[in-house]
């Protein structure tokens, strides 16, 4: 886990950055006033935008698994769609579990005379709100991107190679980094289309971020220690 945490410390570090930032900012607003704050910066361009990047967390998890089972090591592809496939079934657990209203639902009730601004063709849901399961998606795929996209630049996915040879690995350790920024930012912009669109509040990001992060985690735990077996590291249609 040290190893994890080592490699992906851009992506985790970013991730958990904005999990504070939501948490200190959920503490310190009113839940509605906090919502409108962020949900209210509509124009034309951006309601088509978010009306569109956020169903990505609808079907890239799944086409990325199947790509990296195809194509690529069967254990990468084992991990990632464990990753995906176990943020789903968690988020749908805590989420009938809680059964909490979403923003409309919520407006409704407490602030009925608040006209939250909805996106024309977007399905708006009542309840289940937390966690984000969108939220959740997003995190959960572009965080296990991230381990095995560095594992891949920087070699630290071979079987039997130390924490210490990663600190000397080829020199794309920047690069690694650079691309590890570049899917934080895609799963964060994923996190607030939810809030966007005003499907969630920041607490249920909040959830989905913590949830994503924490299945991820526990996927590479539990892979990890295969990556020295021979099925780890088969490909199906390339080449070692």
């Amino acid at each position: 886990m040290k190893q994890l945490l080592k490699q992906n410390a851009v992506f985790i570090t970013l991730s958990l950055m904005l999990f504070v930032a939501l948490g200190l900012a959920i503490l310190c607003i009113p839940k509605g006033e906090l919502h409108l704050l962020l949900c209210n910066h509509h124009t034309p361009a951006r309601d088509i935008f978010f009306r569109y990047y956020t169903q990505i967390a609808e079907y890239l998890p799944y086409i990325v698994c199947c790509l990296l089972l195809l194509f690529g090591r069967t254990g990468d592809g084992a991990m990632a769609t464990a990753c995906v496939a176990g943020a789903e079934l968690t988020t749908q657990i805590v989420k009938h579990i809680v059964n909490a209203p979403r923003p409309v639902t919520w407006f409704a009730t407490h602030m009925p005379d608040v006209q939250l601004p909805l996106v024309e063709g977007v399905k708006i849901h009542h309840w289940f709100s937390f966690p984000s399961g969108h939220t959740t998606s997003f995190f959960a795929l572009f965080f296990v991107l991230s381990i095995i996209v560095t594992q891949n630049l920087t070699g630290t996915g071979n079987a039997g190679l130390t924490a210490k040879r990663y600190d000397s690995a080829s020199g794309m350790t920047g690069v690694a980094g650079l691309l590890q920024a570049s899917f934080f930012v895609l799963a964060a912009i994923g996190g607030y289309s939810r809030i966007y669109l005003s499907q969630h509040f920041a607490a249920d990001v909040m959830g989905g971020i913590g949830v994503g992060l924490t299945i991820s985690c526990i996927a590479y735990a539990v892979f990890a220690r295969q990556r020295d077996k021979k099925w780890y590291n088969y490909r199906l249609f390339t080449k070692k």
